[in-house]
Parts: C-alpha cells; structure tokens; sequence
C-alpha cells in the first residue's frame, strides 16, 4: 500500500510497471538494457481513486491520461532501472497528492481606490514621457 494522504492509500497490485529501452544518448548501453520505466494506473477502474479525485487527475495528467482513463508515467532520465522505477513511481505520487487537494475557491475582490489612483499616475507618467520622446522644433 502507498500512502496518498493520511485517509488515502494506493494498492500497489493497480500499477502495472513495464520496462522498455530509454531513447537518446547513453551508447551500447540503451541500445541493449531495457531501463526506462512506464506506470500505468487505471484510474477509471481503479477501487482505491475516489470518485473527486478522478476529475482532478484527469485536469492535471493532461495528455498523460488516455481517453479510456488510463494514466501513464514515463521515467527514463537515469541509467539503471531501479532509479528510474522510483523516479516514476515518486511522479506518480505527487501527481495524487496535488489532485487529492481541493480546489480554493476564488472570492472576486477588487482594487482598491489609492490602487486605482496609483495605476493611473503610473499610466500618466508614462505617456508623458513618451510624448517628451517627439520630434523637438527648431527654431
């Protein structure tokens, strides 16, 4: 079990981890050793997500959720498997744990009447200057 939040945990038996070979620079290395890790999480069907929290996940994961709402990680920044296994599975947590959080709600304030007053100096002070920036006559 991985612990989200104190009222919250993960079951680790709904991950499923898969090793593939890392791309870019890294020599005879990548092209033979399977070290990059993919995390899958299937939210959708998932017992442990509560129903609050798949609506945030889904706004945070971006691309990185499927359609049929199936969550990926990809880590494969380091060069052996278990870093990079911890690497992902780290994302994977912090990603919880920010759609776990309620969202604030926004109270509409507005400025204030020296704020107001303040910006419009500002915006005076400006034009002038860049009035005084024209063309000067010469007599």
């Amino acid at each position: 079990m991985i612990r989200i939040s104190r009222d919250w945990t993960l079951d680790e038996s709904e991950i499923e981890e898969q090793f593939v070979r890392a791309s870019g620079p890294g020599g005879q290395n990548v092209n033979k050793v399977s070290t990059a890790v993919r995390l899958k999480l299937d939210v959708a069907h998932s017992r442990c997500v509560p129903p609050a929290v798949r609506a945030r996940l889904a706004q945070l994961a971006g691309r990185r959720m499927s359609e049929d709402g199936v969550l990926t990680i990809m880590a494969q920044e380091f060069r052996t498997q278990g870093r990079n296994r911890a690497e992902a599975l780290a994302r994977l947590v912090d990603l919880l744990r920010k759609a776990a959080q309620p969202v604030k709600k926004r109270r509409p304030t507005a400025p204030s009447r020296s704020e107001r007053e303040r910006r419009l100096q500002a915006k005076k002070q400006r034009g002038d200057l860049k009035r005084a920036r024209g063309r000067t006559v010469t007599d």
